[in-house]
């Protein structure tokens, strides 16, 4: 990034092609839509070229990222806030079928589609610090550099969305 930030902006393919996955899947586990999270990554890179000069390099890249795509994201979620989203029949399509091995990974399914729900009734500021730290899997460290606080509160906040999250998912499946 630091190249980039002096003007060598075709490394910004090289910093694209590390993390647009990740920054897709973080944007995909907060919002649940698959083609809003592709033009959030969009907007993420757009922006690490508008704001490079912000970039000081004194911590980790990943860190001030997740900060650009925290940035996009609740500049999206306060645009739409009152946007509705439908499912599409046709993504279901494939999911009818018949015999065990169908069962199975319909149940399966259901179990992951159940932790989404779930996930998705988490306040936004839990739903992030689980999405960071279990999905992202960055470090405790990193998580409180990106929100702004301490290393014990990141902790804390981590068992308590935990806590949570599975009394949601118990509930969901009972």
């Amino acid at each position: 990034m630091l190249r980039v930030k002096a003007g060598d902006v075709d490394r910004m393919g090289l910093l694209f092609e590390r993390y647009h996955r990740k920054l897709f899947s973080f944007l995909y586990h907060m919002l649940g839509r698959a083609d809003t999270s592709e033009d959030l990554v969009q907007n993420v890179f757009y922006r690490m070229l508008k704001y490079r000069h912000t970039y000081t390099g004194e911590g980790e890249f990943r860190t001030w990222m997740y900060h650009l795509a925290r940035n996009v994201l609740a500049d999206h979620v306060k645009k739409n806030r009152h946007a509705t989203h439908h499912a599409d029949v046709a993504d279901f399509a494939e999911k009818i079928g018949g015999g065990a091995r169908a069962d199975e990974r319909m149940e399966h399914e259901q179990e992951v589609a159940a932790l989404h729900r779930a996930l998705g009734r988490l306040s936004a500021d839990n739903r992030e610090v689980l999405i960071l730290s279990r999905f992202q899997e960055l470090k405790y460290e990193e998580i409180a550099r990106v929100l702004n606080t301490t290393e014990g509160a990141v902790k804390v906040r981590v068992h308590r969305a935990m806590h949570e999250l599975k009394t949601i998912y118990l509930r969901i499946e009972n």
